[in-house]
């Protein structure tokens, strides 16, 4: 799955980026997947602004990263795991360590939403990863 690889990748360079103090960040190859990702990760306060650079060959997004948040960790889950609306809250236990703090991001027929969302419009999906 090459689109996983790449939400991966991006999730990394964005935690390195922020120990390391940059409060900028260029992604080079970016999907919808990646984008609606770091959009759930900008409502929640870890990103401050994304910015798609359209070139012709391939998307690049800017990512701006002075957000509310210090970004502890964040993953992609690359196997598929598909949850029901019931199984939510257990499987937001077995990724995040502190259900209180961390978000897990589900792509489901409603579009790309983390489990708070997921819960209220009632709805199940595959778990892309979690950050917190």
């Amino acid at each position: 799955m090459p689109a996983l690889d790449l939400l991966k990748d991006t999730l990394e360079k964005i935690v390195n980026a922020q120990k390391r103090g940059k409060r900028e960040l260029t992604i080079n190859a970016s999907s919808k997947l990646v984008l609606g990702f770091l959009n759930v990760m900008q409502k929640h306060g870890y990103i401050k602004a994304i910015e798609e650079l359209d070139n012709q060959r391939n998307n690049k997004l800017l990512v701006q990263l002075d957000g509310k948040h210090q970004l502890k960790k964040a993953e992609a889950v690359s196997t598929s795991l598909a949850i029901k609306t019931r199984d939510i809250k257990k499987w937001t236990n077995r990724l995040i360590s502190s259900c209180q703090v961390g978000y897990v991001v589900l792509t489901t027929s409603a579009g790309i939403m983390d489990q708070e969302e997921a819960k209220e419009k009632r709805v199940g999906g595959k778990v892309l990863g979690f950050f917190y």
